[in-house]
């Protein structure tokens, strides 16, 4: 399988995966946003909690020049780990919310 299908395939297992999760409270939805065409993928909340209206994203990625850009991560553990276990590269993941500087785990 070439990269950017392996990518595609990667980042939407591991934002299914935590679209199955569910809130602890209020009644919320997690929804999965796909767009294969311009390489956007997201995990967005809607729904209310407490009577007012929750809504926003909870993970939004976007594949562009080789390379994996976590644009937003509002995972509590964050998503970085899942995506290179699954099998993207370290230096293939940027963190866009910070620069574009390419994802350096400390040990």
């Amino acid at each position: 399988m070439d990269t950017i299908n392996a990518d595609r395939q990667i980042v939407q297992q591991v934002i299914s995966h935590y679209a199955k999760l569910r809130p602890s409270h209020g009644q919320i939805r997690l929804e999965t946003v796909f767009d294969e065409k311009q390489d956007r993928y997201a995990l967005m909340q809607v729904g209310w909690d407490r009577g007012r209206r929750v809504r926003g994203n909870l993970i939004y990625i976007v594949l562009r020049d080789g390379k994996v850009v976590i644009e937003y991560d509002g995972m509590e553990a964050g998503i970085t780990q899942d995506l290179i276990e699954q099998g993207i590269p370290e230096e293939r993941l940027v963190l866009g919310f910070l620069d574009e500087s390419p994802v350096t785990l400390s040990a």
